[in-house]
């Protein structure tokens, strides 16, 4: 397991919290597991403080729960969390694409465009960790073209406990997810708000069953 470079990189408990939670969701941190707050800010090489801020963090998450005098443990993922939180993304998601659809300028599509580009050759080259982070800005880019941050907030914080950079390594979904994205983009540029709204819902409830197949063939789910 290698060490994170943590040198350029202001926002620490967010960066523990992100790594704790991808070992949640590979698999490396079974449910039932202890993370020792000590053992973990020693593994990477940084102060107890992030790491306390990032475990509690993932503990309001739903993530891990904290027993006294022996520390955080890890939550058994079920089926149900994915797909009560695959149903609120995609009943929140709907509705930002198509207030996005009904505002977005040209250079905002322009700039989806150039991102779902460069997914596809992420994706087409086996770049997981290149294409979780294009996949996100897609999304993000959308969020800000809906102009409703206070929706764009709560999405944030529910994507959380969706682990995107599980998605690429997932038979078929870069293919499925590239074939949404485009349907996407179309009716983004029509302005189509109520086919966004649907292209955007269909897109992220279709991530659930693949997920909850790949989590289970992993251990994640029991």
């Amino acid at each position: 397991m290698t060490t994170p470079d943590f040198a350029a990189r202001p926002q620490l408990a967010e960066d523990v919290a992100r790594i704790v939670r991808g070992r949640i969701f590979d698999g490396t941190y079974a449910a039932g597991t202890y993370v020792r707050l000590d053992q973990l800010a020693a593994g990477l090489g940084i102060s107890v403080t992030p790491v306390r801020e990032a475990l509690f963090e993932l503990k309001a998450e739903g993530l891990l729960e904290q027993q006294p005098r022996r520390g955080f443990v890890v939550r058994p993922v079920t089926v149900r969390d994915i797909t009560d939180v695959s149903d609120v993304q995609a009943h929140i998601g709907g509705e930002l694409a198509a207030r996005a659809a009904a505002g977005i300028s040209d250079s905002q599509l322009q700039e989806l465009t150039r991102i779902q580009d460069d997914l596809e050759v992420a994706y087409a080259t086996d770049d997981g960790e290149r294409a979780s982070r294009l996949n996100h800005d897609f999304h993000r880019a959308i969020n800000v073209a809906a102009d409703s941050p206070k929706l764009a907030q709560l999405m944030s914080q529910i994507t959380r406990y969706a682990p995107e950079s599980v998605f690429p390594t997932i038979d078929g979904w870069p293919d499925q997810s590239n074939a949404h994205h485009r349907r996407l983009l179309d009716a983004l540029a029509s302005r189509d708000e109520s086919l966004a709204r649907s292209a955007m819902s269909e897109h992220l409830a279709a991530g659930a069953a693949p997920l909850i197949e790949h989590l289970t063939r992993r251990g994640v789910i029991g």
